[in-house]
């Protein structure tokens, strides 16, 4: 990627470590917003309260904007609680949140930004550009990649990420996809010959899984063939192929808030769950954004959806052991967001392939970094007002 996002860690001492608290300052290319509030208190952007949004109806749509979407319902769809670039376009559309200043040839939005970009590595080997192909001002940007390497062929990598170049295009097409046939050495965006990746449809959220009982790759996304705003992907046995004949269309879960996915599968041969993929993601349509998990047998054929917990609690990232078949969830309870600003990290564990979940982790409270206030969520510098959620992480079983 053209853009790096570095991270910090702490570690839980147990059986799960979670690394890489990011603290994710990163302009967005393809939208940067700021949401509103959600606790009923005023906050230096000046943005309506959670229950007071009463903004006019949208005056000219933006393309991940719904045609006649009514914004008096941003509340009651938790829209100023969620993370994804269609909620955000929401915001700015219903005149609740500012819009970011387009990418330039540069592929920066002011000096600063150009110098962070220009920064070299700080760890690892040199970077590697996943973005192949043409590039077309302004829909430079790509972001929140999720690598998966083929653990049978490990030459072959797949990294997904959010990508603008579709923003515009119909159907819409925020996702994308680069595939390494060498480890890593070098990636080819695929690209159809639309111009476009062979996902139409989507709204980003990567999520890219390689599933050894069925030899096949499947990539998740939110998507509006899934409900307005379910979850579903593509699945493919030659994903280098770019073409929409080598990628089906499948769904995980049909919803129309849907936010917030990650995915892991169970390769080991012989747990008694091989091949079932898990999808945990956040459902706005339940308690205010409950936790979920959808699981598949099937090779995604057919998939179970299940409660982790009612109430809400960002879904961080899904993971499992590939000894003992135990799969983990790392979650975040945010504490009514805005300018309270404390976290907690929790885990849940199911040991029946995701059947049932149970909090097995609390953390300790902990004051989230920012720099002050953005409705619900937090902004990390104030002139421009940048901002990203303020804790994250990468759970691993030990």
């Amino acid at each position: 990627m053209r853009k790096t996002i570095r991270s910090f860690s702490f570690f839980n001492r147990g059986i799960l470590v979670l690394l890489g608290v990011v603290l994710c300052t990163a302009v967005f290319g393809i939208v940067a917003w700021q949401t509103g509030s959600a606790s009923g208190k005023s906050d230096s952007s000046g943005l309506s309260p959670k229950n007071e949004v009463r903004a006019p109806a949208v005056q000219k749509r933006d393309p991940l904007v719904p045609e006649n979407f009514d914004c008096a319902t941003i509340s009651e769809k938790g829209i100023d609680w969620q993370e994804n670039l269609r909620a955000g376009a929401i915001m700015i559309s219903c005149g609740l949140a500012q819009g970011g200043v387009e990418m330039d040839a540069d592929g920066g939005q002011d000096d600063f930004t150009k110098q962070l970009m220009r920064l070299p590595a700080a760890f690892g080997a040199s970077d590697v550009d996943l973005i192949t192909g043409t590039e077309t001002a302004p829909n430079i940007t790509q972001s929140e990649t999720f690598t998966t390497a083929n653990p049978d062929n490990p030459l072959q990598v797949i990294s997904a990420y959010n990508d603008s170049r579709g923003r515009n295009a119909t159907p819409i097409n925020i996702s994308g996809a680069s595939v390494s046939t060498d480890g890593g050495t070098t990636f080819t965006r695929l690209t159809a010959a639309s111009g476009q990746s062979p996902f139409p449809n989507t709204f980003g959220d990567p999520v890219v899984l390689y599933n050894r009982s069925t030899a096949t790759w499947y990539t998740v996304w939110l998507d509006a063939a899934c409900g307005t705003q379910g979850l579903g992907g593509f699945k493919s046995t030659t994903p280098s192929d770019p073409s929409p004949a080598s990628w089906t269309h499948f769904c995980v879960h049909t919803g129309s808030q849907d936010d917030r996915n990650s995915g892991w599968v169970d390769n080991n041969s012989a747990s008694p769950f091989f091949g079932r993929m898990y999808i945990s993601y956040n459902d706005f349509n339940i308690g205010g954004g409950a936790l979920r998990v959808a699981y598949s047998s099937d090779g995604g054929a057919t998939w179970t959806n299940v409660g982790v917990t009612a109430a809400f609690s960002r879904d961080v990232q899904i993971t499992g052991d590939p000894v003992t078949n135990a799969v983990y969830i790392a979650s975040m309870n945010e504490n009514g967001g805005n300018a309270n600003f404390t976290r907690n990290n929790l885990m849940y564990k199911s040991t029946d392939g995701g059947a049932t979940w149970a909090l097995t982790y609390t953390g300790p409270s902990f004051q989230g970094p920012h720099r002050g206030n953005s409705g619900y969520f937090a902004v990390m510098y104030n002139s421009p007002l940048y901002w990203r959620h303020m804790g994250w992480g990468q759970p691993a079983a030990f």
